[in-house]
């Protein structure tokens, strides 16, 4: 488990992100997506996706709750409901949402309750908020598809939730972590890294 008291802490909310020098706030547009994803801890997380190729742009928050202007204290306290998210934005003629889906459900135990590993709360919970219509079908659809290769091998039931990525008024939506946790692993190299995977691969959908 991650010591959140010995991180230096800032207010700064920088732009370009550390790794792949792509602006993190780039919004959806011609050929690019956006998709949220929750699936433990999101330093380990983020740096899987912004090594995944497609990927234009990443970045780590909290989205899902019901408190605005979350900080991380109060995310670890678990009384805002927020959960750990990393923000993707892609590039669709490199890949898509269902590889990226695929890719999430690999990099977790999506059928663990109550956090992943060792991290235990809330905050940790398995969640995918989908931007369109076509990101929420084949999300579901791959975990249908991925539940029933799970239940083969002994595994209980996947406890990710689907759903579209609220508006930008709602308390849910993604909110942007702190500087220090912005590609956390790039800089702070051997850092803590969660992933409580399955070891079971995620079957694709038929037409990818």
């Amino acid at each position: 488990m991650r010591n959140i008291f010995t991180l230096a802490q800032t207010d700064v909310h920088p732009t370009t992100h550390a790794v792949l020098g792509s602006n993190m706030r780039a919004e959806a547009g011609t050929g690019k997506e956006v998709i949220y994803l929750a699936a433990g801890c999101f330093w380990g997380v983020e740096k899987a996706l912004w090594n995944t190729p497609g990927v234009v742009t990443t970045a780590t928050g909290y989205m899902g709750g019901h408190s605005p202007n979350p900080t991380y204290e109060q995310v670890c306290s678990h009384s805002t409901g927020h959960a750990e998210t990393v923000r993707v934005v892609f590039d669709t003629a490199l890949t898509s949402a269902a590889d990226l889906v695929r890719l999430f459900f690999e990099i977790h135990d999506p059928t663990q309750v109550g956090g992943q590993g060792n991290d235990i709360g809330d905050q940790y919970r398995s969640a995918i908020w989908t931007t369109t219509e076509s990101q929420l079908h084949d999300a579901t659809a791959l975990r249908a598809a991925y539940q029933e290769v799970l239940t083969e091998r002994g595994f209980g039931p996947i406890q990710t939730d689907i759903s579209a990525a609220p508006d930008g008024d709602s308390t849910a939506r993604f909110w942007y972590a702190e500087d220090y946790h912005q590609q956390y692993l790039f800089k702070n190299p051997g850092g803590y890294e969660c992933h409580a995977r399955t070891g079971v691969a995620c079957p694709a959908l038929p037409h990818n």
